[in-house]
């Protein structure tokens, strides 16, 4: 068998001291985020042995659903990376005025307090999920979506600039399940702006 390759997961143990996210529910949240990684490569190594064997086939159940399982972990490992790579304590409310990341809001929503607002309302909808700020990468216009299960409803190509995770997990320590609001608020307060501005193209 070829040498596989393995993911690891990235150190994020100076994500801490952060407003309104404790650093018990980021320590908790870490734990589910390398569990994904664990699972990607379990999922790569069974897959890749299924097909090193000659038994790679979309009309068997197991192959199939392994397969479809690993675009489910594999997005939950990136979109948490994105999480916690745009997170730091300390953190400006807002992207500086004339900064290139306001530059794209203003251009793509108008003005910054219409795309919080939008954010806010894409962060706080009914379901578990991701709130996502992304990038179109054909016109450099940005927009909000709601992402489910971590890879549903993804605009192809489109570049992740802001990610907040809205799953439960990653704020119940904190909040109650009818609080997501208070967390979201929490969030934008903890916002990297320039690790988001970073990512734009």
């Amino acid at each position: 068998m070829a040498d596989l390759k393995k993911y690891a997961p990235r150190d994020y143990s100076k994500v801490r001291g952060l407003t309104g996210i404790s650093d018990k529910q980021i320590e908790e949240h870490l734990k589910l985020y390398e569990g994904y990684v664990k699972r990607v490569n379990a999922l790569t190594e069974k897959l890749f042995a299924l097909c090193s064997d000659g038994k790679a086939s979309g009309a068997d159940p197991v192959y199939a659903e392994l397969t479809r399982r690993l675009g489910f972990e594999y997005s939950g490992v990136v979109n948490h990376q994105y999480y916690f790579e745009n997170l730091v304590g300390g953190a400006q409310a807002e992207p500086p005025a004339g900064s290139k990341l306001r530059k794209a809001i203003e251009t793509s929503f108008g003005k910054y307090e219409t795309w919080l607002a939008d954010f806010r309302a894409v962060a706080t909808m009914p379901g578990v999920g991701w709130a996502i700020l992304f990038q179109d990468p054909a016109t450099g216009w940005l927009s909000n979506h709601f992402v489910q299960f971590h890879q549903d409803n993804v605009p192809v190509g489109f570049t992740p600039v802001l990610v907040l995770d809205g799953w439960e997990h990653a704020f119940m320590r904190d909040y109650l399940a009818t609080e997501r609001a208070k967390y979201v608020d929490a969030f934008l307060k903890n916002v990297s702006w320039e690790a988001a501005e970073k990512r734009l193209r």
